[in-house]
């Protein structure tokens, strides 16, 4: 077989692979091999005698059917490998409805070192073995297996280590899909880590107190995060640790995470590639004088090393296959062909883990890379009038930024403008701490003390880095929102760019294939902010809505922090909306307020409008700083007092309950907080109580009085539930009824029905 053959079976399994997001992909693969052998099979074109074309038509029409074959067969070997239910998998006990009565206690091994979630909880992978029910005197016991996704109070984790057998007891729950575009999709996570439930403890318990865990790669990693933190203290110790280990394994604080990922520099705390180069630069530099063998032992058992502490993470095992690649490349003194090694290594790992094909990580990693070996090439060229080492400092940015982008904009909706600077300002402070956090890291393995002197020596670079991040995070459009773009749109994009890199005409118009794209990408986010009215209404545990009023917005509630963080910000983002025109809070609880501040972090309010909350003084302090800051407006409306949001009509109705009503395209809504059914008949017979098509509320019992007051046609309640008389008197009015923590999220349009969009996401994104 040759080389380009070999290249085209690669490239049919990844293909394969990918046309699993479709249905019936693998047919299409198929089709697509049928087609090219029999048009390159033809004669009669002429003028296309460019290179890798010629290559390709030497290629016997039989490789291409064999290489649709095997596409269609990476699709059947994905659906194989997908993770699939045992009998006794712990989920298969989780009752459909919460039995409260009930207390399970989940016997199991510590799976995971125990990190740190938002909510300054402790989280870690327990491997399950026996479950124990527990129903008043009653107690039930199984053998079960499956891995499980554990969150407990950050006290219990004090001391776990990875491979001690525990007991936890709690409750289980099985993870929830996302419910609007652009949540955090908890089901497709764990299912994507072969697990499919999680246990909310309260209590852990040692199974075997005196056995001393047994030793791993968890424990290595421990000592060296001990020792670089020892001397130089949060947060430049865990980043110090990131560096070398990778963020999976380090708890990077969230403000410092969030700042990197801001910037464009989310990579430098990814073990990947970047250090994977630098350990094999420093090996090689190191031993220049030594014979080939031994820099290729030295070399492979630092890369091997590399990867034990970082963990068998996909970006991790790509650098470290790629690198052993060089290494082998060096001492048979054959020319390293970088594209078909990042195929192959792409292939193997993807043979190992076909799931890795939708792991974000890989996709980035593989395409940072790819970018690196196509793209790098022709910029050098262009900038040759420079010093080539700062030319390669602004070449390599480019060249991965330029690959990462679509597939950025395609998953988040997210520009950040400062990338390229911030990357080519970095690349000497990030090169030098990531060498200095190995060399400790090896140190601290030997001499703890040694490695926190030696990461002592990296606080002021370290520092300094922390300070150039924060600046330019804090940068007015350090991030931008431009929205998600479409699967043709992340086709075209990437077509464009394999043009740019294949033939030679589109290279010298490059700036012509920087327009297309620029079209493909802004125009549909113009022609949409411009034209669409939509409403939206989030699915959650309280009432949050949404307005796209042609280009402005009014957001309705925030939620509380989670809420704010998982729901509403990713939901924005996604489409497109970098300031919010009007908010408006209709709760009198400060808790369920607290979300304001984490919107108003990544976004400006220009208009904020609540009543009057006695309980949250202070809370509505920060908001109005928060929204001063950007010279916003502060207003609190008494009762009967309207504000006008563009095409929408608020008016506050009533300051104790308090009652909301909403105009807007012709429909009235009437939005409340949690109100008691005498409260609800008091004021369904004071007749302040408008008419209105949409009723949106918490989804407690709604009294029949109050609801024949109102008169809905569509009745809306944040929850998953409605009791049954509740149930029967909106019948009685024939109202169509949603329950947003059932279907999801809500959205309507003028000229439109109310729709839920949870089966259109599933449609977009098929995949698992």
């Amino acid at each position: 077989m040759t080389q380009t053959s070999g290249v085209i079976f690669c490239l049919a399994y990844i293909l394969g692979l990918l046309s699993t997001a479709v249905a019936w992909g693998g047919y299409g693969i198929l089709a697509l091999s049928i087609g090219t052998a029999i048009f390159l099979k033809f004669r009669g074109w002429k003028g296309y005698e460019y290179a890798p074309l010629t290559k390709l038509r030497r290629v016997k029409s039989q490789f291409w059917l064999i290489a649709g074959l095997v596409g269609f067969l990476a699709t059947l070997y994905f659906q194989a490998r997908i993770p699939q239910l045992a009998v006794n998998d712990v989920s298969k006990f989780i009752p459909s409805t919460n039995v409260r009565t009930q207390e399970k206690v989940v016997q199991g091994k510590v799976a995971s070192t125990p990190r740190i979630t938002r909510n300054q909880q402790g989280q870690f992978w327990l491997e399950a073995t026996h479950l124990h029910i527990r129903d008043g005197t009653a107690s039930v016991s199984k053998e079960v297996i499956g891995k499980l996704y554990v969150t407990v109070p950050l006290l219990q984790t004090t001391g776990l280590q990875q491979n001690q057998a525990i007991a936890v007891t709690g409750a289980l729950y099985k993870p929830k899909p996302a419910a609007n575009r652009g949540a955090f999709d908890f089901q497709a996570y764990l299912a994507q880590e072969g697990s499919f439930a999680g246990l909310k403890g309260r209590q852990v318990s040692l199974l075997n107190p005196e056995q001393s865990p047994s030793w791993g790669w968890w424990t290595v990693r421990r000592r060296i995060i001990r020792s670089q933190v020892h001397w130089l203290d949060v947060p430049e110790g865990p980043l110090v640790s990131a560096m070398v280990l990778g963020n999976r394994v380090v708890d990077v604080p969230f403000s410092i995470s969030d700042a990197f990922v801001r910037v464009g520099l989310a990579h430098a705390l990814a073990a990947s590639g970047f250090q994977v180069s630098l350990i094999l630069g420093l090996i090689l530099a190191l031993t220049r004088r030594f014979s080939r063998h031994v820099q290729f032992c030295l070399g492979v058992t630092a890369l091997l090393i590399f990867g034990g502490l970082a963990g068998p993470q996909p970006s991790v095992l790509r650098a470290v296959f790629m690198g052993t690649g060089v290494l082998t490349a060096l001492v048979v003194q054959r020319k390293v062909k970088p594209l078909g090694l990042l195929l192959l290594a792409a292939t193997v790992l993807l043979l190992f883990n076909p799931m890795w094909i939708w792991n974000l990580g890989f996709q980035f990693s593989f395409l940072a890379t790819l970018g690196l070996v196509v793209t790098v090439p022709p910029i050098m060229k262009r900038l040759d009038w420079m010093p080539p080492a700062i030319a390669s400092l602004i070449a390599v940015p480019i060249a991965a930024y330029v690959w990462t982008l679509p597939l950025q904009l395609y998953t988040f909706g997210l520009v950040s403008p400062y990338s390229i600077v911030v990357n080519v300002i970095t690349t000497i402070p990030l090169s030098v701490i990531s060498i200095g956090a190995f060399i400790s890291a090896i140190a601290a393995v030997i001499s703890p003390t040694v490695g926190s002197a030696l990461a002592w020596l990296l606080y002021y670079p370290t520092h300094t880095l922390i300070a150039v991040v924060e600046f330019f995070g804090q940068l007015p459009g350090a991030t931008v929102a431009v929205g998600t773009i479409s699967a043709p749109q992340l086709i075209a994009l990437y077509g464009l760019l394999g043009l740019v890199c294949l033939l030679d005409s589109w290279q010298r118009r490059w700036w012509v294939a920087s327009l297309m794209a620029l079209g493909l990408v802004l125009i549909p986010v113009w022609q949409t902010q411009a034209t669409v009215f939509r409403v939206t209404a989030l699915a959650g545990s309280e009432p949050i809505l949404v307005i796209q009023d042609h280009g402005k917005v009014l957001l309705v509630n925030s939620g509380n922090a989670n809420t704010a963080r998982f729901t509403v910000l990713p939901f924005l983002q996604q489409r497109g909306v970098n300031q919010i025109n009007w908010a408006i809070a209709t709760n009198s609880h400060s808790k369920s307020n607290n979300g304001w501040l984490e919107v108003m972090q990544s976004l400006p309010v220009k208009s904020f409008h609540a009543h009057s909350n006695p309980q949250g003084k202070v809370l509505e302090a920060v908001i109005q700083s928060r929204v001063q800051v950007h010279h916003g407006r502060y207003e609190v409306l008494s009762a009967g007092q309207t504000v006008t949001a563009g095409s929408t009509a608020i008016k506050l109705i009533d300051t104790q309950a308090p009652i909301w009503q909403l105009q807007t395209q012709g429909l009235t809504w009437l939005i409340m907080d949690n109100l008691n059914p005498n409260k609800q008949k008091q004021l369904a017979l004071t007749r302040l109580l408008p008419h209105a098509q949409v009723l949106w509320w918490s989804g407690e019992p709604l009294d029949m009085a109050f609801v024949e007051a109102v008169k809905p046609e569509v009745a809306i309640a944040a929850s998953a539930s409605l009791d049954n008389k509740t149930m029967s008197a909106l019948r009685k009015r024939k109202a169509q009824v949603f329950l947003t923590r059932r279907d999801g999220a809500i959205q309507w349009t003028p000229g439109g029905k109310f729709e839920v969009t949870i089966e259109a996401m599933e449609n977009d994104t098929s995949r698992l």
